[in-house]
């Protein structure tokens, strides 16, 4: 076999063994979340069936080419199919708890995948006899890992963001049908195979949605509801989870959280042409009709606007967007806002783990002008007492000190919480009053 044809078979090994990683964590995103717990065993797993893969492959001692062929197309198979968002969504919507649906996954389509194409590798350099073991080897991983380089940047930076994480999908899958052919004899069996599994993986992820608009970081739905008392009510759906909802009346109807974040800011701090950041765009529904502030929307996803516009508010947003990570753009804007908003999820409960910290903490606190406060939407249980409740909301006092905290819906397992502190707010120490040392009289008039 010629030497470039090798190098080309185990670049494409690399691009799609990686980028179908990528694309697996991706589609986890709606059903699971994006924290360390789910990416690092997502990662650890792949790396175990892909070392086990290495070790299968080293065993092998005749028939190379037919069995990396093989390995190519039942790789295609599963790329094209199993990471199909129709897939993965039926599956987790069938098989619970969500766990077992991760593991099932897990197990029947990413390890899979990633134990078939690790044996490309080691099986080829059997055909490198004109080449030192070392040289072989070395040159085949140069290949490999190149083609894994350029796997993940393309694929996540390229075509999710352009065409979506289906057309990545179809790209893995369609590459491995082609590497298989470029190994199998040329005959009508195998052309039909790959022919076959091309139009497959083509049908289910080519399929027109009128639903759900997936893009390099979510999924994005408008769901209509019925709700009374309300005019043609509808949903803004991210990742399977609540976002925002509005309807038609005049004036408009929002989400009750949306509504009580706008009553404060309107209402109970009045503030008038004063400027707005809002980190995490949602619906864009807390600017919506409201012209007495400017609001700044920030959001990772630029086309969570022309989504948002056409699918939900029907109308252009009310403000500015800026496409950039939340915790970048409050580290690195000079601007200052009377008041600074933070909304982000990545689903239902799921906060990204890096805004969540007390430096984020400490960087939103540079974002606000005089007197200015900081309103954080939270979804935690309604009566505070999980772990995360309480660690969350003491991280966020360890940087502004005492902050009101609001539960919104207090029977409700998980509720919106809203929590005001100002920028005049600092982290203090207390004393406890007790029979024995009760000093709560002088503290009430020292502080009156």
């Amino acid at each position: 076999m010629p030497r470039h044809l090798l190098y080309l078979i185990v670049f494409i090994e690399g691009f799609c063994s990686l980028g179908a990683e990528i694309i697996a964590l991706r589609r986890l995103v709606p059903h699971v979340g994006s924290a360390i717990v789910v990416t690092a065993p997502t990662i650890g797993l792949f790396l175990l069936a892909l070392a086990l893969g290495y070790a299968s492959g080293a065993r092998v001692s005749e028939r190379f080419t037919e069995v990396v062929a093989r390995n190519f197309l039942i790789s295609a198979l599963l790329a094209g199919l199993g990471l199909a968002r129709i897939t993965v969504d039926g599956l987790f919507m069938l098989v619970q708890p969500t766990w077992l649906a991760y593991l099932v996954f897990i197990g029947g389509v990413l390890c899979p995948l990633a134990w078939l194409l690790g044996q490309t590798v080691p099986v080829l350099t059997n055909l490198m006899k004109h080449l030192r073991t070392g040289e072989a080897s070395g040159y085949a991983l140069y290949w490999s890992t190149l083609g894994s380089f350029l796997g993940s940047v393309s694929l996540s930076l390229v075509v999710m963001q352009w065409l979506g994480v289906s057309a990545a999908v179809l790209s893995c899958a369609v590459l491995l049908a082609l590497g298989s052919l470029l190994l199998a004899r040329p005959n009508w069996q195998s052309w039909g195979l790959a022919l076959g599994v091309g139009a497959a993986a083509s049908i289910i992820n080519l399929q027109p949605s009128t639903e759900v608009l997936d893009t390099a970081y979510a999924d994005y739905e408008v769901r209509l509801l019925t709700l009374p008392g309300q005019i043609d009510p509808r949903a803004f759906l991210i990742n399977n989870s609540l976002a925002s909802l509005m309807d038609d009346s005049q004036p408009p109807q929002y989400a009750r959280y949306v509504q009580h974040l706008r009553h404060i800011i309107l209402k109970e701090l009045a503030l008038a042409d004063s400027n707005i950041l809002v980190l995490g765009a949602g619906g864009f529904t807390l600017s919506h009709q409201e012209p007495s502030n400017h609001y700044t929307y920030v959001d990772i996803d630029p086309r969570i606007r022309t989504i948002a516009e056409q699918d939900f508010l029907k109308a252009p947003i009310q403000g500015s967007f800026i496409v950039d990570d939340a915790r970048r753009f409050v580290r690195a804007t000079e601007q200052r806002f009377a008041a600074v908003v933070v909304d982000v999820f990545s689903s239902h409960t799921s906060i990204p783990g890096h805004l969540v910290t007390q430096e984020f903490w400490q960087d939103t606190r540079r974002t606000l002008a005089p007197g200015g406060v900081l309103l954080i939407n939270l979804i935690l249980d309604g009566r505070l007492e999980s772990t995360y409740a309480r660690n969350l909301l003491a991280t966020i006092e360890s940087v502004y000190g005492r902050c009101a905290v609001e539960v919104l819906h207090k029977s409700s397992p998980q509720s919106n919480v809203i929590v005001s502190c100002y920028d005049s707010s600092r982290a203090g120490s207390s004393v406890t009053y007790t029979d024995e040392r009760n000093g709560a009289d002088v503290d009430m008039a020292l502080s009156q």
